[in-house]
């Protein structure tokens, strides 16, 4: 699909598993403002799933400098659109906390069905 399609339907299919979209950066716009550069169609998405991010919080206060979770999307060089998130599991690395694996690991699926469904 296009980027325009995928970038419409993200905030619908992040719905579906929980999450809503607290942030979104524009990197084409932002890039061309701040350096004047030429770059293609690409957004970052910061999505939030509240419950999850409460009991990840409960947890570690500090957990919350891997959220939110972001998810991309990018126009490629034929005009289809790439959507990608991140790997909660490979965050949680960064945190070091083994006991919040079982959570990295449903939040992990959440956004693959995300992926997935697009």
């Amino acid at each position: 699909m296009g980027f325009d399609e995928a970038l419409s339907r993200i905030p619908e299919a992040l719905k579906a598993e929980g999450f809503g979209v607290l942030t979104e950066i524009d990197v084409q716009q932002t890039l061309k403002k701040k350096l004047d550069v030429d770059f293609r169609r690409y957004r970052i998405l910061g999505a939030c799933n509240p419950p999850f991010a409460h009991r990840a919080l409960q947890r570690s206060l500090d957990v919350g400098m891997l959220m939110p979770c972001n998810v991309i999307v990018y126009e490629d060089d034929e005009g289809r659109a790439v959507v990608s998130a991140v790997d909660p599991m490979q965050t949680l690395a960064a945190q070091g906390d083994a006991e919040m694996r079982p959570l990295a690991e449903a939040v992990q699926q959440k956004l693959r069905t995300v992926v997935d469904s697009l």
